[in-house]
C-alpha cells in the first residue's frame, strides 16, 4: 500500500545565526547608504556597522531602487535612507522625488558641493537634513539617531493605524450607526427612536461596539472617531 508523504515546504529555511544577528542590528535600526564615491561608503558603513546599525550600501540610487522593486523583505526595526546629492543618472534629489511615491522612510542627503538652493528644494521635499561634507562622525551619528526615531514614530503610528481600522471594521452595521450616533452626543432614549429599534437593543449594540473598539467611556469613543473616522 502506498501513503502520500507529506512534501516539504521549499519556501521555508532554517533560521540561522547570521540572521538572528541581522535581527537584531535591525531593530536597532536599519541603514540605507547611496553613495557612488567607494571610499565614503566605506567609510560610513564601517561607521555604523560599528554603532550596531544595519546597513546597506548603494553605489547609485538606480541600483537602490531596482532592489526597492523587488519589495524584498526585511526584519523589522526602524529606517533611514542617507544618499549623496550629487551622483549621475539618478542624482539625490530626484531619488527623494521618486521615494515620495512610494515609502515615508526619512531620507538625509549629503553633498560637498551643493548650493542653498539644492538644500531648500531638498527640505520642501520633506528631507530630514541636509549634511554638506566632508562630515564628522558624531554629525553622522547624530543625524541617524534623529532619523531612526522619527521613523520608529512612523511604524509605530502605521501599526496603530492598522490597528484602529482593524477594530472599526469588527463592527456590525447596527453597531457602527449606533456608536456614530453616541458620538454625535445622541442619548440612548433618543437613539432608539431615531433607529426604531428598542432602547435594551441600543445598549446592546452601544456596549458591544465599546469592547470591540476597546474604549470605555463616551469621550475614548470621541476621541478614536476622530483619529479612525468612524
Amino acid at each position: 500500500m502506498i501513503h502520500d508523504l507529506q512534501q516539504p515546504d521549499r519556501s521555508r529555511r532554517t533560521v540561522t545565526v547570521d540572521d538572528e544577528l541581522l535581527a537584531a542590528r535591525c531593530a536597532h535600526g536599519r541603514v540605507v547608504l547611496i553613495d557612488d564615491d567607494p571610499h565614503i561608503l566605506a567609510a560610513l558603513t564601517a561607521l555604523l556597522a560599528l554603532e550596531g546599525y544595519a546597513v546597506e550600501s548603494y553605489a547609485s540610487a538606480i541600483q537602490y531602487l531596482q532592489v526597492l522593486a523587488f519589495n524584498r523583505p526585511h526584519f523589522a526595526g526602524p529606517s533611514c535612507v542617507m544618499c549623496d546629492v550629487r551622483m549621475p543618472d539618478v542624482d539625490g534629489l530626484e531619488l527623494q522625488r521618486r521615494l515620495i511615491e512610494r515609502s515615508d522612510t526619512p531620507l538625509l542627503l549629503m553633498s560637498g558641493d551643493s548650493g542653498a538652493q539644492e538644500a531648500i528644494t531638498a527640505f520642501h521635499a520633506g528631507a530630514l537634513d541636509f549634511l554638506i561634507k566632508p562630515i564628522e562622525a558624531d554629525v553622522v551619528m547624530k543625524a541617524v539617531v534623529q532619523a531612526l526615531a522619527v521613523s520608529a514614530k512612523r511604524q509605530h503610528l502605521d501599526v496603530y493605524k492598522s490597528d484602529l481600522a482593524r477594530r472599526i471594521a469588527s463592527l456590525t452595521e447596527r453597531e457602527r450607526e449606533v456608536a456614530r450616533h453616541v458620538v454625535r452626543g445622541i442619548v440612548n432614549p433618543e437613539i432608539a427612536v431615531e433607529l426604531g429599534i428598542a432602547l435594551r437593543t441600543v445598549k446592546l449594540h452601544r456596549q458591544r461596539a465599546l469592547e470591540k473598539l476597546g474604549v470605555n467611556t463616551v469621550a475614548d469613543l470621541v476621541r478614536l472617531a476622530d483619529k479612525g473616522g468612524l
